[in-house]
C-alpha cells in the first residue's frame, strides 16, 4: 500500500488534501519489479492505472522507444479512458515500483476529483499526438 506521504510527491496528486491521499493511498497496491519486466503489454486488454513510484521504464509502441518514465510518472491510462487495448509496452528500465489501482478505482478517483480527471486526460491527448505524430528519417 501506498502511503500519502509518498503520494504528496507525485504531481498528478501532489494537489489533493492529507485526508485524500491518506483515503486514496490504500486504493494503490504496491508491487516492485526487475529490470526488463514487462510491465504493460502494446495490444493487451487494460485493467489497471499505474504510478511509477521509484525506478525507470521505457515506453515503446511499434517496436520503438517512445518515452523514457521516472519517478511520479503514471501510465495506463489511454486503455482505460478509452476503453480500447494498450497502446504501447512499458517496460522497466530499472528495479522499479509501482503503484497500481484498478479500473474501478481508477473511475472513482476521476469522478472523485475533476482536477485530476482533467490531468490525466490532458495527458492522454499529448500522448496520442507524441505517438501518431510521423517519424523524421
Amino acid at each position: 500500500m501506498a502511503s500519502a506521504d509518498e503520494l504528496a510527491a507525485v504531481p498528478l496528486l501532489a494537489p489533493l488534501t492529507e485526508p485524500e491521499r491518506q483515503e486514496l493511498a490504500s486504493k494503490f497496491v504496491d508491487k516492485t519489479v526487475e529490470a526488463g519486466s514487462r510491465l504493460i503489454g502494446e495490444g493487451a486488454p487494460g485493467y489497471s492505472f499505474f504510478i511509477l513510484a521509484e525506478g525507470t521504464a521505457a515506453v515503446t509502441a511499434g517496436g520503438a522507444t517512445i518515452a523514457e518514465l521516472g519517478p511520479g510518472d503514471f501510465f495506463g491510462e489511454i486503455a482505460l479512458l478509452e476503453g480500447i487495448r494498450r497502446t504501447a509496452s512499458v517496460t522497466a528500465t530499472s528495479r522499479a515500483r509501482l503503484l497500481a489501482m484498478s479500473a474501478q478505482e481508477f473511475d472513482g478517483l476521476r469522478q472523485a476529483h475533476p482536477g485530476i480527471a482533467a490531468e490525466v486526460e490532458a495527458t492522454m491527448q499529448r500522448r496520442h499526438r507524441a505517438a501518431t505524430r510521423p517519424q523524421s528519417p
